[in-house]
């Protein structure tokens, strides 16, 4: 569920288009007027602006926003104005530059979003940077880590309800047998499996594994791995028993403590807002006895505020 809110009587994308550009002319931007309007767009509306403001003016939006805007604002609303298989191949490119490699963000992308959404990224990645997802990915990533992320990429994987029980009784079977009941994990066992079950079996597999070794498996995997390994099996799981808890973990933590983690609160908030953020509100709420919006707000300023508070919709 989505936490946008936008104009009950849809405005042209020609008119967005005009004030967009009175907003970028002149000296300085006018940040709270660009917010009022791209706050406002759902996707396919961001999608018309685009494409009417290149017509209008032969310019490319995405590159005026960034020339207009700065800091944390211009990283959120460039991200914002993707649409999100474009949003999700940019944070990954980013993510996987020499200079500013983020190995925590491409796990959480690529163990966090479905087969389908993985399918399409990769092509889109592709056409936009002229490079494999996959080559970046291994020559920045290694050892199981790396084959973690290269499964989940090249494996398609079923996205219905159905379980097989005998065989995920199986599953749960192997991953104590090679995790938890030898000295020593093999890892090539749980790459597999959680490389290449449906959310709901990994669901079914978790439920047995508790079952039959009185354990949990998310235990299991904390205490047989370490690393970015350890997180993304957990974060696959995680998102597979309830991805609005993970994503309210993940933004609790980036606020925690001295600092704030931009690029995670940006990352979080811009790529749920259209899909779960009411859940993921609710969640945080349920976990650390305060709004998000509440959080957000005590740790960010200015426009930047503004705009991640529009896309979170009312504090409840």
């Amino acid at each position: 569920m989505a936490t946008l809110t936008v104009p009950q009587v849809p405005v042209s994308p020609h008119d967005d288009a005009i004030r967009l550009y009175k907003a970028f002319k002149g000296f300085g931007c006018d940040a709270a007027e660009v917010i009022s309007i791209v706050a406002h767009r759902d996707a396919t509306q961001r999608s018309h602006i685009l494409h009417e403001y290149q017509r209008m003016y032969s310019d490319d939006i995405l590159k005026r926003l960034s020339s207009e805007l700065s800091g944390n604002l211009e990283d959120a609303v460039t991200l914002w104005m993707h649409d999100p298989a474009g949003r999700d191949a940019t944070i990954l490119k980013k993510a996987l530059t020499k200079n500013l490699i983020d190995l925590e963000a491409v796990t959480e992308v690529i163990c966090s979003r479905t087969s389908s959404q993985l399918q399409y990224l990769k092509q889109i990645y592709h056409s936009t940077f002229g490079t494999y997802l996959e080559n970046d990915i291994e020559l920045q990533a290694t050892g199981h880590h790396q084959k973690i992320l290269l499964a989940c990429l090249s494996k398609p994987r079923y996205e219905g309800m159905e379980v097989d029980r005998e065989m995920a009784t199986k599953d749960a079977k192997a991953l104590y047998k090679d995790g938890e009941k030898k000295l020593g994990t093999d890892e090539k066992v749980f790459v597999h499996i959680f490389s290449e079950r449906s959310r709901a079996h990994l669901v079914a597999i978790n439920s047995f594994y508790h079952d039959m070794y009185g354990g949990s498996l998310k235990k299991a995997i904390k205490s047989e791995t370490s690393g970015l390994f350890e997180s993304a099996l957990l974060t696959i799981l995680q998102c597979a028993e309830n991805p609005a808890k993970y994503f309210a973990k993940v933004l609790n933590k980036s606020m925690k403590g001295l600092g704030t983690s931009d690029t995670t609160l940006i990352r979080v908030i811009v790529t749920r807002t259209e899909i779960d953020m009411q859940y993921i509100k609710a969640e945080y709420h349920k976990k650390y006895n305060k709004t998000l919006n509440d959080a957000v707000k005590s740790e960010t300023s200015g426009h930047y505020q503004t705009f991640l508070l529009s896309l979170l919709g009312p504090n409840h």
